[in-house]
């Protein structure tokens, strides 16, 4: 493990993906800083965090888009997985690696507080606890990032279905908002959702009777729970679209409050997505 997180960390600063990735996020943390807690004088640096959520859907794709389609397209992955190694050594080497991409850059801003508290009354721990809980969103955006890349051979595909993934995952309690609220808009939406689950396990496994059973077995449930008690879909997608936005979980922090239910779906994220690229790299050595 620890030879394929040197191997991967110097891979990102041999090249310039990693520098660009550092100096994008602290410039717009920078930029974030000024206008908020120099230029409009609040004492809190979590407003600076959360005013610039948005630009993972920029950023995350640009540092994991490569981590494993590009070994796929060079077929070097072919050399892992006949190594002596584990494929979960080689998986947490990789997201290791990454993730102390992005640790850099958190470690770098917990210089701002302590700024901050040279001209005014900062409450620290509270900063230090918003900049923990924005390095867990951080990583895991990361770890599906991570996921995406090992599905593809394309760099270019993996950039782009992580950059709408982060993007929806992000806008989707809005979009939750926006839809129809009747128990029948409902069964469809979660029906769509039970066709994407259908496919993904298709892609990961390739087998189809698995696959046709997921997608029966769910769409079963959806239509008899809507027929023994529709009430139960009562304002269920606005429900399952705010439980789905990834960056509102980061909310609280900004109002100092500490909220150990968000940093348990973060490390939920990040343990099922991590647990999703091994069985997909374990699918492609014995495929």
């Amino acid at each position: 493990m620890i030879a394929i997180y040197k191997k991967e960390l110097r891979a990102y600063f041999n090249s310039i993906i990693g520098y660009l990735f550092i100096s994008f996020f602290l410039f717009f943390i920078g930029l974030y800083f000024y206008i908020n807690n120099v230029y409009s004088g609040y004492a809190n640096f979590s407003y600076s965090l959360y005013g610039i959520r948005f630009f993972f859907t920029l950023l995350i794709p640009m540092i994991t888009m490569r981590i494993m389609a590009e070994e796929n397209r060079q077929k070097t992955d072919q050399l892992l997985l006949t190594s002596p190694v584990s494929i979960e050594r080689i998986i947490f080497g990789k997201y290791a690696a990454v993730l102390t991409i992005f640790a850099i850059v958190m470690v770098i801003s917990g210089v701002y507080p302590l700024v901050l508290s040279k001209y005014g009354d900062v409450n620290l721990v509270s900063s230090y606890v918003a900049i923990l809980a924005f390095f867990f969103l951080g990583a895991a955006y990361l770890a599906i990032g991570l996921f995406i890349s090992a599905m593809t051979e394309s760099q270019a595909l993996a950039a782009i279905i992580t950059f709408a993934v982060v993007l929806i995952t992000t806008l989707s309690s809005t979009l939750g908002q926006v839809l129809p609220t009747d128990n029948f808009t409902a069964v469809k939406v979660f029906l769509l959702l039970v066709l994407l689950l259908a496919i993904i396990t298709y892609v990961l496994m390739h087998n189809i009777t698995f696959t046709i059973l997921i997608g029966l077995l769910g769409a079963g449930g959806v239509i008899g729970l809507y027929l023994i008690k529709p009430s139960i879909y009562d304002g269920s997608v606005v429900k399952f679209f705010d439980w789905l936005t990834i960056s509102t979980r980061f909310d609280s922090f900004v109002f100092e409050v500490f909220d150990l239910s968000s940093i348990v779906y973060y490390l939920s994220i990040i343990g099922i997505f991590v647990f999703l690229t091994i069985q997909v790299i374990k699918k492609r050595r014995w495929s």
